[in-house]
């Protein structure tokens, strides 16, 4: 498994891979609204699970062969994961992109960790504090005050439409993706990102001839190849590789939390990307996430020492 080196604490190791997961996550969103017009959304999804597997055929076949004989124990349970994780929430969220602005996007992405919070205690009766609770709390602050550009009073005039249950959709299949990460089985990581990755492309099949047989389908200009590439590369293979390791070392429910930093880098790339002037609201939303992860983190529940 993907390792930062035995030198390195496994904490330390999860904080630095899940902040890489999120910051090419919030390029993901970013990349996503960039695409409206140059891509229609479920090609995107189509295209860029066709990218991840051909990089996949030819770095991951010999972990395949070997993890077969529990690969085709596991093949639905695998297959599913990449339907739900991979396909479904992005379709969600490009979709959704279409429709919702930016700003609501964002903020209902924060609902992700509670979400995992819930679905933990309500299937497996997973302990949680209120430590976390109260750190869930101030990063979705942080969260609030970037996606306001630091006037909490203009969320109260947010209108929900069709984008916003699409991203509430997107929420859902997420958290239930995270927590279901329980189950793999153990193979290596290559080949479950690998049949993951040709879940997504079954699945998404169908969603590309849908947008096809309605007129929808917008076949991908140079700014949409751009963006087809990245999110085949790096969204699609290299953050699904580091969030799988992240939850690995330290459990979904504190590796959720870390999906509330998305819009921080969302932001920050918007910055680069866009020209966007950094603000002092975006320096107090950052510190509110950084502390809300750190109270979360000093006050999860300890397991129980044994005598």
């Amino acid at each position: 498994m993907l390792c930062l080196g035995n030198t390195v604490p496994v904490n330390l190791q999860a904080y630095i891979i899940l902040c890489i997961t999120t910051l090419i996550w919030g390029g993901n969103t970013v990349a996503g609204k960039m695409a409206v017009g140059h891509v229609s959304p479920m090609m995107l999804t189509g295209l860029r699970w066709v990218i991840a597997c051909t990089v996949l055929l030819i770095f991951a076949a010999p972990q395949v062969r070997r993890d077969f004989p529990v690969i085709r124990r596991n093949w639905l349970l695998l297959l599913g994961y990449g339907t739900v994780g991979f396909t479904a929430f992005n379709a969600f969220l490009y979709s959704a992109l279409q429709y919702t602005s930016a700003i609501n996007a964002v903020i209902e992405q924060a609902g992700i960790p509670m979400v995992i919070f819930v679905m933990n205690y309500v299937l497996f009766r997973t302990a949680f504090s209120l430590a976390q609770i109260a750190g869930f709390t101030l990063t979705l602050g942080g969260v609030a005050l970037t996606a306001s550009h630091g006037d909490l009073t203009t969320l109260l005039s947010l209108d929900l439409n069709q984008g916003d249950a699409m991203m509430m959709a997107a929420v859902l299949v997420y958290a239930g993706y995270t927590v279901a990460l329980r189950f793999k089985p153990e193979i290596h990581w290559k080949s479950l990102i690998a049949i993951s990755a040709l879940g997504a492309l079954i699945s998404s099949i169908p969603l590309v001839i849908w947008e096809f047989s309605t007129g929808r389908m917008i076949w991908p200009d140079m700014q949409g190849w751009v963006i087809v590439a990245y999110a085949g590369l790096l969204p699609s293979l290299v953050s699904q590789i580091l969030y799988v390791r992240g939850v690995e070392l330290i459990g979904p429910n504190r590796a959720g939390l870390f999906i509330n930093t998305i819009p921080i880098f969302g932001t920050l790339l918007s910055i680069t990307l866009i020209g966007e002037a950094l603000q002092t609201f975006h320096i107090a939303a950052m510190a509110l996430v950084l502390v809300g992860i750190a109270v979360a983190e000093r006050g999860r529940p300890r397991p129980a020492k044994t005598p």
